[in-house]
């Protein structure tokens, strides 16, 4: 079984690239989370494809329907969401969806139908003489399902099922801005051999240099680096680099290849003390939820791989009355939080579906010279990635505060009558 997060809170979805909707289950909201359909629907909208000219050409709407686990008093607040319709048999069933509610507790159900699902696209890649592209899960999945898998554009292994990651790291983000002001941000810093001179990193130090690890960054300093993230060319606080990176990839695309790229994402206003520190510390959840999204292909916390070359003195991060001094740590010792910024980055591989000739063969084994026949795809994966890594890092922040709220019992919550 398969769930993002958890035990505390979780997400489980279930879809294919070119079926008929993603479903989501997000489990384990705190009750009374005011939510808003359209809080979700704006973290979705940045990663639906089509949203941005530097990746995939396919579009999709991406609309989100809430189905359960939210209530509001009035009707006429709870029920102005889209009208969901089924047809069957000619006869059309209808309901209201929820608009906005507080969260009861219960499991969070939401449904994005899909809109742009040109089957016929992949017609290259089906049954046991459909031929394998390179760099793809086709050829293990074949086998793994003993032939029953779904080809269409990646099937289960698609990037499309990280809508059910964006829909359950919009609710954890969201519980989080509003208990503790966290904003998560991401930025491009890497396309190709192509380095921003600026990282997200560096923005964020200085906010919060500037302010006692006791006070939060102001969210007004938090929205304007979100401000200048969606006016570059790509996601980058580097602007001159976004430009140059936005041009390298255009030209790629020409040519019918792709690029690698390296995401920076990082958590401000981090509650301090969440995590554990050995086989569950949060860390480890990190590196395994961040590096193990589509095409990513490394994980560092923190400094990352340049604290290798390091003395102790020159990497541990000083301590005064204040707060910690510097982060080489990324906002974990041990597994816990320490309340300065979660820094992470991750590498991804340049996309494999490209246009370019490659040796693959076919499911039977037999050789092919492949050529991608039909297709939109990502020229450059990390471009739309940011929003999937904070959503993830979301979700594992969220699980590790409540695990950790656990464990400070108030007898106040266990009296029925006052």
């Amino acid at each position: 079984m398969e769930i993002l997060g958890g035990p505390l809170f979780g997400v489980a979805g279930a879809g294919e690239s070119h079926g008929p909707a993603y479903t989501t289950i997000v489990f384990g909201c705190p009750p009374g989370l005011r939510l808003r359909r359209s809080e979700i629907q704006r973290y979705l909208d940045r990663r639906r494809p089509g949203g941005s000219r530097h990746g995939t050409p396919r579009s999709e709407a991406d609309q989100v329907l809430l189905l359960s686990g939210l209530y509001d008093d009035d009707p006429d607040v709870l029920l102005a969401g889209p009208e969901a319709v089924a047809v069957v048999a000619e006869k059309a069933y209808r309901a209201r969806t929820y608009q906005e509610g507080s969260t009861t507790g219960e499991p969070i159900a939401a449904l994005v139908i899909s809109s742009a699902t040109q089957s016929r696209d992949y017609a290259q890649f089906a049954g046991p003489q459909g031929e394998a592209r390179p760099g793809h899960a086709d050829l293990v999945k074949h086998y793994q399902s003993r032939g029953t898998n779904d080809p269409r554009g990646g099937g289960r292994s698609s990037y499309r099922a990280t809508i059910s990651d964006v829909i359950g790291g919009a609710i954890a983000r969201i519980f989080l801005e509003t208990h503790f002001q966290t904003v998560i941000l991401s930025s491009v810093i890497q396309v190709g051999d192509l380095r921003a001179s600026r990282s997200l990193a560096d923005e964020v130090h200085e906010l919060v240099a500037d302010h006692t690890q006791a006070e939060p960054v102001p969210l007004a300093a938090l929205r304007a680096i979100e401000t200048r993230l969606t006016e570059a060319a790509i996601p980058s606080v580097d602007h001159d680099f976004a430009e140059r990176a936005a041009t390298v990839i255009e030209r790629i695309r020409g040519e019918g290849d792709s690029l690698g790229s390296c995401v920076e994402v990082i958590a401000v206003n981090v509650p301090p003390l969440a995590g554990t520190p050995l086989y569950q510390s949060l860390k480890l959840r990190l590196m395994g939820a961040l590096g193990g999204l589509n095409a990513a292909q490394s994980c560092e916390v923190g400094d990352g791989f340049a604290v290798v070359s390091r003395r102790g003195s020159e990497n541990n991060d000083a301590i005064r009355s204040s707060g910690f001094q510097t982060n080489h740590q990324g906002g974990l010792l041990g597994g816990i939080t320490t309340g300065m910024p979660l820094v992470c980055r991750v590498g991804f591989k340049p996309t494999s579906s490209i246009l370019l000739p490659q040796a693959s063969v076919r499911k039977d084994l037999s050789e092919v010279r492949f050529v991608m026949h039909e297709g939109r795809h990502d020229p450059c994966a990390g471009i739309r990635a940011g929003i999937t890594l904070e959503s993830r890092m979301s979700i594992e922040l969220l699980n590790a505060v409540l695990a950790h709220q656990a464990t400070a019992l108030d007898t106040k919550n266990f009296v029925l009558f006052r």
